[in-house]
């Protein structure tokens, strides 16, 4: 009876800072700051880390490593914990800041199915001088954005609409339209996307009928 009275219940336990150590790492942390001579202090730090290290001996050695797992004791100990670090102390206040909000790209999302990087492309074309590489690029960057029309629209494309994009995307300063230029075939794209998917070695049927035929033999 009294051994059921003694059950420590996880809902009754303080809340485990870092869970991934366990509860007993945790007491460790805990005894470690009510230590209070400061020379066994520091020992029984360095002991604990040498024990963090020990969970992860892959990358024990490495310097960055060392830096998080004391950063852990001390986040651990609720940064009451004070002993000689061998790297900078992250304060409290440091760690609980909130990162500041990454600006999501807008570029373009009328045309999202072309990807930015179409449009990086298309602002190394501009750059170019006029002549047969920048002929070649545009006519390049062309060929790619009719691919990836098809890939979204998975049907045929007609050249025009092609380079009506191609105008907007630069701004007006790309116009294939003015040279009769005529891109890939769309059929040819999509045979070789066909071509380019995995095919099935094996059906069911042809599978089951060679497990048939392994039937009734000797098997050593």
């Amino acid at each position: 009876m009294n051994l059921v009275e003694n059950l420590e219940y996880n809902t009754e336990r303080p809340h485990l800072i870092i869970p991934e150590y366990g509860r007993h790492f945790q007491k460790m942390v805990d005894h470690a700051v009510s230590i209070e001579d400061p020379e066994e202090r520091n020992k029984i730090a360095k002991s604990i880390i040498a024990v963090m290290g020990n969970l992860q001996p892959h990358l024990r050695d490495v310097p960055d490593f060392q830096h998080k797992l004391w950063d852990q004791l001390f986040i651990m100990a609720d940064f009451k914990l004070d002993v000689e670090s061998p790297f900078p102390i992250t304060s409290k206040e440091v760690l609980r800041k909130r990162p500041e909000a990454l600006e999501y790209p807008q570029n373009f999302p009328k045309y999202r199915f072309y990807g930015n990087n179409i449009k990086r492309m298309v602002d190394v074309a501009i750059e170019w001088e006029k002549g047969d590489k920048r002929d070649g690029l545009e006519y390049a960057i062309a060929n790619h954005m009719k691919k990836c029309y098809l890939n979204w629209n998975k049907d045929t494309v007609d050249d025009k609409a092609i380079f009506k994009h191609l105008f907007e995307l630069s701004d007006g300063k790309i116009d294939l339209n003015e040279e009769n230029t005529t891109l890939t075939d769309s059929g040819q794209f999509l045979k070789n996307r066909v071509a380019k998917t995995p095919k099935l070695a094996h059906t069911g049927k042809k599978y089951q009928k060679s497990n048939n035929n392994n039937r009734g033999k000797k098997r050593y």
